[in-house]
């Protein structure tokens, strides 16, 4: 299969979010927003992240052009699968912030750190 269209993207992304509890999203003020663009964060491919800010508020970031480098021709069902993975890992983090806690973020960085020794 092509990749997903931005639209069919945004369709797939909103389906998911719409079966989101309210409760979780409680203090997500800036809400679920999805940019075109890719990203990367040294050679890591970001495809979406949670950012607490005192000029936007909480807001929960997606990259399109992540998704599409990442998964390509992959099937549909690949997608959507990435895609609520994503989702779930993002509130995470929002949740974790929420109730005082970054074990999600601490987990990436030790993550992070053996995967840059392993490059040594």
């Amino acid at each position: 299969m092509a990749k997903l269209t931005f639209e069919d993207f945004a369709r797939v992304l909103d389906e998911v979010i719409s079966r989101i509890p309210p409760q979780y999203l409680r203090g997500l003020n800036g809400g679920f927003n999805l940019q075109e663009g890719k990203k990367r964060e040294g050679g890591y491919l970001i495809l979406g992240e949670y950012i607490e800010s005192d000029v936007l508020g909480s807001i929960i970031i997606f990259y399109y052009g992540s998704f599409v480098e990442l998964l390509r021709d992959e099937p549909l069902q690949t997608w959507e699968a990435e895609i609520r993975e994503t989702v779930l890992h993002e509130l995470q983090h929002h949740l974790e912030a929420m109730a005082g806690r970054d074990d999600l973020a601490r987990e990436e960085m030790e993550e992070l750190y053996k995967a840059l020794q392993k490059e040594k």
